[in-house]
């Protein structure tokens, strides 16, 4: 299957922007539409239904968190962010409200291209009887089997929650909040030391070093994502 045919819409008031995400855009297969403002933006995705959604967050009408907001009521549509904004608090806000991954400018065509593929790829539906593979770890869902290298490790409850919900989300940034509110509770959005010491015994099991972790990795500040290969 190739990306060809995919549209993807470009919310971004920056001339020069716009202008290189096309040009990469249309490399890689996909259709631009584009922008320039948060109002023009959601009307377009609402009129398009676009395969994918590339968001700044400094528009001149109104604060790109919001524009994700109002699409969040309504869509599902992966969205990726671009942004000045470099602070760990600013991608995690996104991330919470509901954004799919957050890219800082500036930023390489290469990486740009890899992010969207990761995107469209957690969004495609998946089939009921789902294996998950990556590096040396295998993981049957349906029959909640979990191997590395070909032997069966056995995860407690907690530990295999964890686990299946970086799989649901695969190439994503999860934050600590939400890891915290799927796999506890709203009650526990707070109690971050779960998450080191519940991560720290998972990589034990499924890592080959868990001191250089490979496959779950860790988003400094912000969460962890779980690599795709």
């Amino acid at each position: 299957m190739t990306d060809d045919g995919l549209q993807v819409l470009v919310i971004d008031d920056e001339v020069q922007i716009r202008r290189f995400l096309r040009i990469s855009l249309a490399g890689g297969g996909y259709q631009t539409h584009e922008a320039e403002t948060g109002e023009v933006g959601l009307l377009k995705a609402a009129q398009l239904r676009p395969d994918m959604i590339i968001l700044d967050m400094g528009l001149p009408d109104m604060d790109g968190l919001d524009v994700l907001r109002r699409l969040r009521e309504w869509t599902k549509t992966p969205i990726i962010i671009l942004s000045v904004r470099d602070r760990d608090q600013d991608k995690v806000t996104a991330l919470d409200a509901g954004a799919d991954d957050y890219l800082t400018k500036p930023f390489s065509t290469d990486e740009l291209m890899a992010r969207i593929r990761v995107a469209l790829r957690h969004a495609a539906p998946s089939e009921e009887n789902q294996i998950f593979k990556t590096e040396d770890l295998q993981v049957d869902l349906t029959r909640r089997l979990v191997t590395v290298k070909g032997e069966p490790v056995k995860l407690t409850p907690t530990e295999y929650a964890l686990l299946r919900l970086l799989i649901q989300h695969a190439g994503k940034v999860l934050t600590h909040r939400q890891i915290l509110r799927e796999v506890w509770g709203r009650e526990y959005e707070s109690e971050t030391h779960y998450l080191r010491v519940y991560f720290a015994q998972l990589r034990q099991k499924i890592e080959s070093d868990p001191t250089r972790p490979s496959i779950i990795l860790t988003e400094s500040g912000i969460g962890y994502r779980l690599r795709l290969d």
